[in-house]
């Protein structure tokens, strides 16, 4: 079972590959379950011209936000932009495109592309700047509009645990995005707070299957809080 390991040595190994102009889709809400390491290996990198997929787009100096700093990313495909000026300034500057995304329709274009299937149809955003130029059909007398999947070059996702065979476990909020994103990815990269050997993690709570991951690394965070908000003493 050797072959079945998908741990890696180093960040530079587990983003190996990337290259500039690719489409990487990235897990997480806000600044929970971030991928943040993975994302400062991008930077470090310096890859550009990159279109994301993601919920948002980290804040400034922290998460997506560090890799705006080197206008290395193209395209924000998003559902919400609004604790980030770096990213409303490149945005009213027309430095970088950016396509909003009801939170459900984003979610669900990930989860499509992961199961294989390449649209669908969705009543959110029809009759609203969401839905122009796009396919309209009636269904038992609601209209619906279609919406393409998304598949990734790269998806990049963090967990609370994995095994070396790429099974994953997330915990609380990371759940978000995270399990959709991982799916989604031509090259799907995970990192983890706790790795354990195969057969350690409860089959029934695993979130991720290992047939989705390609590669593993276990790496330490930050776990920033987005806005901090503490009783009056």
């Amino acid at each position: 079972m050797a072959g079945f390991d998908k741990v890696v040595g180093s960040y530079a190994e587990a983003m190996a590959g990337l290259e500039d102009g690719m489409t990487v889709i990235a897990g997480g809400f806000g600044l929970c379950g971030i991928p943040e390491n993975l994302i400062a290996e991008i930077k470090r990198k310096g890859t550009r011209d990159l279109t994301f997929y993601s919920n948002n787009c980290g804040v400034d100096g922290f998460g997506l936000g560090i890799l705006l700093e080197d206008r290395q990313i193209r395209k924000m495909v998003s559902s919400y932009v609004g604790e980030n000026k770096l990213f409303m300034e490149q945005l009213l500057a027309g430095e970088l495109e950016v396509e909003l995304t009801p939170q459900g329709t984003l979610a669900e274009k990930m989860r499509a592309g992961g199961a294989g299937i390449p649209a669908f149809y969705t009543a959110t955003g029809y009759g609203t700047p969401v839905g122009e130029g796009k396919e309209v059909r009636e269904f038992n007398g609601r209209h619906y509009i279609l919406e393409e999947a998304i598949v990734g070059d790269f998806a990049i996702v963090k967990a609370w645990k994995g095994d070396r065979y790429g099974n994953l476990v997330y915990r609380h909020t990371a759940m978000n995005f995270n399990p959709e994103a991982a799916t989604a990815g031509r090259i799907t990269v995970a990192e983890v707070e706790e790795l354990v050997e195969p057969g350690e993690l409860e089959p029934s709570q695993i979130h991720t299957p290992g047939i989705y991951v390609d590669r593993l690394i276990q790496g330490t965070f930050e776990k920033r809080i987005e806005q901090r908000t503490v009783r009056a003493g």
